[in-house]
């Protein structure tokens, strides 16, 4: 592409009768009813001007050099959730998404982008408070309420004249300030890409980015027969368990959390139960009862609080009219890391399927044919199997196959190879049993005594639970979250564990408190710390023009983490700590954060496997797989009768070296089938 002439900030305005939120962006702007009402826009930094597209105003005529710029090398497009601005147009103006869409797709640069790639939140209105914007820069605060008014279907009443739909004549004085709004927008999206100017984005994730939106837009099919059988048995099934339930309390509505909270703590003599979530009703159903239909009770709960419904009707929300789903990866979702996010169905965070691999045809063909009965002979639970189903949904295209290839192990291969753990390092270099071998290392037995049939083959589950759960400075309580373990297990022997493998662990231990003392080192003096051994570079960067401050770590690839504002402080623990400002998990506010040597190993470990992900999602693609969708491991591509030799090709690619990696032993495995499943 040539060198840009001009700058083109934009921020669009638009009306669909579908739910965005619910639908996504694609079936949102696939609606017949779908069209633009405002386009703002800023030539250089200039003026805003503003289009009324929808009140046929003196202002509504689109200028023709603005058509043409939209398509034009010499014309760089910025917008805030640039894929909005970039699908919609391409709708609006019948340009082919897949075609010339993708061909003018380099030209734009996401500002949310920016921003995520330097720590600050998603929503422009989040961002800019972060960046401690003037409040002639800030967003309107008025605009959720206009959105709500001009954008979306509304409901028809008596006194609305029955209308589906609220019109700038409806309410002129509204119209004006919702343009006022739109402008405002560009404004705010101008002074954000200023404020992170000396943070560019790096050409290479730049052009990620693209091909994220090329793998979004094209979608994966789904089973639209499942998903149908799917939500009628999920209505069956809970009808009859709270008809049980309701039989079994005598509760007018058994699903109420309060009313069955007091009658479980009647029945179970308890004096408090703190709620009903699925940890505490788990933790209940492991205890002795008193009676039984306190454990049926507490069991009905249990089912009724599996999610499958809100994935299946998520999915049949979000299908567009070619049975493809869109929309599904939110690229540099993950916070610092750079990882992508799930959407819609959470790609990332489907639930595990426990049903064998030659049962699954039969589980998905009772399910298609609503065969309750059946359903619950071979499999039992019906929500539960639903549930299981929900990932094979996402199904290949009539004539094609599912070719999925993961990386086997990928954070423990990087974090062994970041900290140069050399008896890990020959482990994935040869046979893989990482498990295995770490559970050999742990307890001083031959690695080929922990084997099936052997009696040292039960301490394969504490090498797989400190494999799992130890390389992040993890204590006790992580070997049961995280390594999974028996929250029974003993505290004596959650310590011997981790003390076992932080023995036999030390340079990744070493990597811990190495990474830690660098990034302190470069807060509190300001200098650039090179790691050379770990091939990581900690610096604090400052810009003055903005008052701008960071703690950067420069990942092999080249590519930075950011924490903003950093700053030494006091832990939860009442220890000096290393801190800065995001944006908190829970509260979702900029806020605070700590953070510790083990945290900040996580957050490398994982930004690195992001990168070989990454990379090799390039290579499939330019090997000519279309990449469907992927996880934070895993590779799905669609393939005209995929073969042994596609996967075989697929998993070469991804097993591959990147440059930047010498050394790091990657290996990919992966599965044919017509759907999504869990190998």
């Amino acid at each position: 592409m040539s060198a840009a002439v001009h700058h083109l900030s934009i921020d669009i305005e638009t009306y669909s009768d579908v739910d965005l939120q619910k639908a996504g962006l694609y079936r949102y702007a696939q609606s017949p009813a779908f069209t633009i009402l405002l386009f703002a826009y800023s030539l250089d930094s200039g003026p805003v001007q503003v289009i009324d597209l929808a009140s046929g105003g003196p202002d509504s005529c689109f200028p023709v050099w603005l058509h043409h710029a939209l398509k034009d090398p010499g014309y760089i497009k910025h917008a805030y959730n640039a894929p909005f601005e970039w699908y919609c147009l391409c709708r609006f103006f019948r340009w082919n998404p897949a075609r010339e869409g993708q061909a003018f797709l380099p030209q734009w640069r996401c500002t949310m982008l920016h921003g995520l790639y330097c720590g600050y939140p998603a929503g422009l209105d989040a961002v800019g408070k972060a960046l401690g914007l003037e409040d002639d820069k800030q967003k309107l605060s008025a605009g959720k309420a206009l959105v709500r008014y001009f954008c979306t279907h509304c409901t028809p009443t008596k006194n609305n004249g029955q209308r589906t739909r609220n019109l700038p004549h409806h309410d002129p004085a509204k119209w004006e300030l919702f343009k006022r709004y739109n402008a405002q927008d560009v404004v705010t999206e101008m002074e954000v890409e200023r404020r992170l100017s000396a943070f560019p984005v790096p050409d290479a994730v730049q052009a990620q980015w693209v091909t994220d939106q090329i793998i979004n837009c094209r979608g994966v099919a789904v089973d639209m027969d499942l998903v149908r059988g799917a939500l009628a048995l999920d209505a069956s099934a809970r009808t009859e368990y709270l008809q049980e339930a309701a039989a079994l309390s005598g509760l007018d509505n058994p699903n109420s959390v309060p009313q069955l909270t007091q009658w479980l703590q009647s029945e179970l003599n308890e004096a408090e139960i703190p709620n009903l979530n699925k940890a505490t009703v788990t933790e209940l159903l492991g205890r002795e009862l008193p009676n039984e239909n306190a454990r049926r009770m507490l069991e009905l709960r249990q089912e009724l609080g599996k999610t499958s419904n809100k994935k299946y009707r998520a999915l049949e929300t979000a299908v567009c009219a070619d049975g493809r789903v869109r929309g599904l990866l939110q690229f540099y979702g993950a916070a610092r890391t750079g990882r992508w996010a799930g959407r819609i169905v959470q790609p990332q965070n489907l639930p595990r399927t426990y049903i064998q691999s030659e049962l699954l045809p039969l589980a998905r063909e009772l399910v298609e044919g609503q065969q309750m009965d059946a359903l619950k002979i071979v499999f039992g639970s019906v929500p539960d199997t639903l549930s299981q189903l929900i990932r094979t949904a996402l199904i290949a295209a009539p004539g094609r196959t599912l070719v999925d290839a993961d990386f086997s192990s990928i954070e423990a291969r990087v974090i062994a190879w970041l900290a140069g753990e050399e008896w890990a390092l020959e482990v994935f270099r040869t046979h893989g049993k990482i498990y295995e071998a770490t559970a050999a290392q742990l307890y001083d037995v031959p690695m080929e005594r922990i084997a099936k049939g052997n009696p040292e083959y039960a301490l394969r589950q504490y090498g797989k639970a400190a494999t799992l759960a130890l390389g992040y400075q993890g204590g006790p309580s992580a070997l049961i979250t995280a390594g999974h373990l028996d929250k029974d297990t003993s505290e004596e022997k959650l310590l011997d564990i981790r003390d076992r493998w932080r023995q036999k662990n030390q340079k990744i231990v070493r990597f811990w408190h190495t990474v830690e003392a660098a990034a302190k080192e470069s807060v509190q003096t300001g200098r650039r710390v090179e790691l050379p051994n770990y091939r990581l570079a900690f610096a604090r960067e400052y810009d003055p023009m903005y008052q701008l401050d960071f703690l950067t770590i420069r990942l092999p690839s080249g590519r930075k983490l950011y924490y903003a504002q950093p700053h030494m402080g006091v832990n939860r623990f009442g220890q000096p700590s290393l801190c800065y400002f995001g944006q908190g998990q829970t509260s979702k506010k900029w806020q605070v954060l700590e953070t510790y040597g083990g945290k900040l190993a996580e957050n490398i470990t994982q930004a690195v496997a992001r990168d070989c992900l990454a990379e090799a999602i390039d290579r499939v693609e330019a090997a000519g797989y279309p990449v469907v969708f992927h996880v934070h491991d895993e590779i799905v591509t669609e393939v005209p009768n995929g073969s042994k030799a596609d996967l075989d090709r697929i998993t070469s690619l991804m097993s591959r070296i990147p440059a930047w990696a010498v050394g790091l032993p990657l290996r990919a495995e992966g599965w044919i089938n017509p759907f999504f499943k869990k190998d």
